[in-house]
């Protein structure tokens, strides 16, 4: 059916107001923070009454979800274009590509990068829908350890220790079940590290401690992609 039709009309009208109501409400997330996002300040702000602002977002929850998924797919694709750049490179140049676009992306959505990784907002709990876009970087490095593993190019790491066989094992029956127990559980602690870092120094940790950050940050992850068996 052709757009020009008042069916396709009102679907970009919804477009436009949706678009509007998740603009100010990124707004409001820089100026007050995720736990003070409110509905009915976002409608006053664009001039709408509140019960036609419930028929975009019936709660806040719903408005806070569709901000951490947008979010959440702007870093993945940050990181997707990066490493296609890379893509013809070695796996750790492909690895560090992916970690600089991670870093890069949330120095400048540093409001968006706190609303996915930063405090958990009260009274919210992040419902299914948001894994896909969540996973969209952990895919990526995933990607890149299978890829070497496949090509005979990844060191093997020694057997986890007793203690912790089981949760590799299940771990990589989870996420990566082609790869090596170890590797998984080694691959989850770099990713954890990996938004470590990156919260470490938006959220002020380094202040006073690492001034040259972005060749600090490059040898750090450099680091954890020889740790998970890379290079």
């Amino acid at each position: 059916m052709s757009s020009s039709t008042p069916q396709g009309a009102r679907a970009r009208a919804r477009m436009e107001i949706t678009a509007a109501i998740k603009d100010e409400a990124r707004r409001q997330l820089a100026a007050e923070g995720a736990a003070k996002l409110s509905l009915r300040a976002v409608a006053r702000e664009l001039g709408m009454v509140s019960s036609a602002l419930y028929r975009y977002f019936p709660s806040r929850d719903d408005l806070l979800t569709a901000l951490i998924i947008d979010a959440y797919d702007s870093l993945g694709e940050s990181a997707e274009a990066a490493h296609g750049k890379a893509a013809d490179e070695g796996p750790v140049r492909r690895w560090t590509a992916v970690a600089e676009a991670v870093r890069d992306w949330a120095l400048r959505h540093p409001h968006e990068y706190a609303l996915i990784y930063g405090s958990p907002v009260p009274g919210y709990t992040a419902p299914d829908t948001t894994v896909p876009a969540a996973s969209r970087v952990g895919l990526l490095l995933i990607g890149i350890v299978r890829d070497a593993h496949h090509a005979s190019a990844l060191t093997e790491l020694p057997p986890p220790p007793a203690e912790l066989r089981a949760e590799a094992e299940r771990m990589a029956a989870d996420l990566a079940p082609d790869l090596p127990p170890a590797t998984v559980a080694t691959l989850v602690a770099a990713w954890a590290e990996l938004f470590g870092l990156v919260g470490f120094e938006l959220f002020g940790q380094f202040h006073r401690v690492v001034v040259d950050r972005e060749p600090f940050f490059r040898q750090a992850v450099t680091r954890l992609a020889q740790g998970v068996g890379l290079g």
